[in-house]
């Protein structure tokens, strides 16, 4: 995914609301305020003075012409937006990344599924059962080389989780994609000490016959690309 027109470099202010930011543009020194667009803790990826990349869109349509995308953290470019996921995902899928899903042939968005959710992605294929498929994203390091979900107790990724094991047990395939905005990973974790539920609820599901696959991406200030799998530490 490339990012078109190129991202415009800030220095982050502070963070707030969950869904608001304040930096400063490097190219004027103009103070902006824009939209974060991801509603989650960010932990570690929040710290003002961070050089930052941002969007702009001037089509009116948004309070905040200017959206935060990338920062700088840990020594590499992290993404943090929470609307690219399932797109980065996708393409992994077409590139052959993770397992057999390539070879499903119809790819379908947020259809319908468990008890009022929308899975992220089905896949279909006339000689197997319905793939279902729930992206998380991630951007969380606090040990180097292991990128870890949650960062924050997150109960909608419990239930999405109970809800997969369902699509299992009704005869259908699922999967967990967790996508990794941020390339200086090598394994994958459950953070269980940040939410201890979601860890058992993750244990639960995978016993029961949810796959698990992790994706780490090659972050740039032009482009977001998945780029490998990384194991997944088993619980």
């Amino acid at each position: 995914m490339q990012f078109d027109p190129p991202l415009i470099p800030a220095i982050l202010i502070r963070r707030y609301k969950r869904f608001l930011f304040d930096a400063v543009l490097e190219e004027t020194g103009e103070t902006i305020t824009g939209s974060c667009p991801n509603t989650g803790s960010m932990l570690g990826l929040n710290t003002p003075g961070s050089r930052i990349w941002l969007s702009r869109n001037d089509d009116g349509k948004r309070k905040y012409p200017h959206r935060f995308e990338l920062i700088e953290a840990d020594g590499t470019v992290v993404g943090v937006n929470t609307g690219l996921p399932n797109r980065l995902a996708e393409e992994a899928i077409g590139t052959g990344l993770i397992a057999d899903f390539a070879d499903y042939p119809v790819i379908r968005r947020e259809q319908k599924y468990g008890r009022q959710s929308r899975i992220d992605l089905m896949l279909s294929a006339d000689d197997r059962p319905d793939l279902y498929v729930e992206v998380k994203n991630v951007h969380f390091i606090r040990t180097p080389g292991i990128a870890e979900f949650p960062d924050t107790p997150t109960a909608r990724g419990t239930r999405h989780l109970s809800e997969l094991a369902d699509m299992v047990a009704a005869g259908k395939r699922a999967a967990m994609v967790y996508l990794i905005q941020r390339n200086d990973c090598e394994r994958f974790a459950i953070s269980a000490d940040l939410d201890p539920t979601y860890a058992e609820a993750f244990k639960w599901a995978r016993r029961a016959g949810v796959e698990a696959y992790a994706i780490k991406c090659n972050v740039s200030r032009d482009s977001i690309t998945p780029d490998a799998t990384v194991s997944v530490e088993d619980m």
